[in-house]
C-alpha cells in the first residue's frame, strides 16, 4: 500500500467534535480506496480530560512535556508517509517547530485543516497563562508552508488566502446514514429547548439567559444543556446532562428546538456552525444567531429562525414553543438542507478529491 497519510491533530481520536466532523468520519472511504491512515493526537485521553479542568497545572505541564517528547519522535517516523495532514497544529502551544521540520526538513506534502479563527486569541479564563505562550501569529506561517489548505467557511479563506492560493472549502459536515440517520418525532408534550457543545462555548449561552428565565416566566417548557462542563446560571431552571458521545444522539432527540447563540466578533465568525448542523440534521428545527457562516446555514423562516435581538429571540422561541406543527415544518427542512449541503455522503467524493492530488 503506497499511499499513507499521517494525521497530526490535537485530540484524542472520536472525541473532538472539530475531528470527528471534519475528517475522521471519511477514513473509512479513503481506506477503501486504499490508504493507510494513522492518526497522532498531541494530547492522550487522560490529558485531554485534564487540560481544562482548574488549577493542576503540574499535572498539565508533565503531560505537554510527554506530548511534545512523543512528537519530537514522530518526526523520525515521517518519513514512511508521503502526505501529512494537519489538523489545526501540531502542538497547542510554541513557535511551529514541528510544521516546519515536515515542510522545510522532511520536504513532505501538507495539507492543512481548520474551522475556527486559531489566528486569534480565545483562551478560556481556564488557562489564560496560555495564551502568552500560544504563538497565534504561526497559523499564517503554516498556510505558507502547506501544499493546500481546506478551510470549514469563507471568513476563513479569506485569511488563509493572504498567505497562499491553494486554499479550498470544505464544511463540517454530519454523517446523516449512520450516526445522525435517527429524527426527531414531534409531539404536543412539553417542550424541551436545548443547546449542546464545549465548555469554551458556554459564555454564548449567557447572552440570552435573562430572555430565556423571561420565557419560563410566561410559558412552560424545559431547557436542557449537554456539554463536557456544567454551565454557572446566575437564575435559570435547567437540566445538565454531561456529554457523552454513546448517548449523544440520544441525548439530543430529547430536544424539541435547539439553539445557538452567538456573539458578532472575529472569533465568532469563523466558527462552522456545527450546533445548528448537529440539530437540522435530526429534524430538530433552531434558532441561531446570524454570524458568520450561520447565515449560509439557515434560510430565515424557511429552514429556520435568525435571531440577533432579545426581542427577536423572545418572538420565535414563543413561536416554536406554541407550534408542533412550526417545529415539525422547520425540522424537515432543515434536514433536507443537511442531506444536500453539509452531510459525508454529499462531501465524501469533494474530500477524496482533496487527498487524491497527492496521491504517490
Amino acid at each position: 500500500m503506497k499511499n499513507k497519510i499521517a494525521f497530526i491533530v490535537p485530540y484524542p481520536k472520536g472525541i473532538a467534535p472539530s475531528q470527528r466532523f471534519r475528517f475522521e468520519q471519511y477514513l473509512t472511504f479513503l481506506q477503501e480506496e486504499q490508504y493507510a491512515t494513522s492518526i497522532f493526537p498531541f494530547l492522550t485521553d487522560k490529558d485531554y480530560n485534564l487540560i481544562y479542568q482548574p488549577g493542576k497545572i503540574l499535572l498539565k505541564s508533565s503531560g505537554i512535556f510527554l506530548a511534545f517528547l512523543k512528537r519530537f519522535f514522530l518526526m523520525f517516523q515521517l518519513s514512511g508517509f508521503n502526505l501529512v495532514f494537519i489538523h489545526r497544529e501540531a502542538s497547542p502551544i510554541g513557535p511551529p517547530i514541528f510544521e516546519w521540520i515536515i515542510a522545510k526538513v522532511l520536504k513532505k506534502k501538507i495539507i492543512y485543516d481548520f474551522d475556527d479563527a486559531i489566528w486569534l486569541e480565545n483562551t478560556s479564563d481556564t488557562n489564560h497563562f496560555v495564551s502568552k505562550i500560544k504563538r497565534h501569529s504561526k497559523v499564517a506561517s503554516i498556510c505558507r508552508w502547506s501544499s493546500l489548505i481546506l478551510c470549514g467557511n469563507h471568513f476563513l479563506m479569506d485569511f488563509a488566502k493572504q498567505h497562499n492560493t491553494n486554499v479550498a472549502y470544505m464544511p463540517t459536515t454530519i454523517d446523516t446514514q449512520i450516526t445522525d440517520s435517527q429524527i426527531k418525532e414531534h409531539r404536543n408534550d412539553d417542550v424541551t429547548i436545548g443547546w449542546t457543545g464545549t465548555h469554551s462555548t458556554i459564555k454564548y449561552l449567557y447572552e440570552i439567559e435573562d430572555v430565556l428565565f423571561e420565557l419560563q416566566e410566561k410559558l412552560r417548557f424545559n431547557f436542557v444543556v449537554i456539554s463536557n462542563q456544567k454551565p454557572q446560571f446566575k437564575k435559570l431552571n435547567f437540566t445538565y446532562i454531561p456529554w457523552n458521545k454513546e448517548q449523544e444522539i440520544n441525548d439530543l432527540l430529547n430536544l424539541d428546538i435547539g439553539i445557538m447563540p452567538l456573539l458578532d466578533n472575529e472569533w465568532a465568525k469563523g466558527k462552522c456552525g456545527f450546533k445548528a448542523l448537529q440539530y437540522m440534521a435530526l429534524e430538530i428545527p433552531c434558532i441561531i444567531s446570524p454570524v458568520g457562516v450561520n447565515t449560509r446555514i439557515i434560510e430565515h423562516d424557511i429552514n429556520g429562525y435568525l435571531a440577533k435581538t432579545d426581542n427577536e429571540w423572545k418572538e420565535y422561541l414563543t413561536s416554536m414553543i406554541l407550534s408542533k406543527e412550526l417545529r415539525t415544518k422547520y425540522g424537515k427542512k432543515g434536514r433536507e438542507t443537511i442531506i444536500n449541503n453539509y452531510s459525508v455522503i454529499a462531501h465524501s467524493q469533494h474530500f477524496s478529491s482533496f487527498i487524491k492530488q497527492f496521491k504517490a
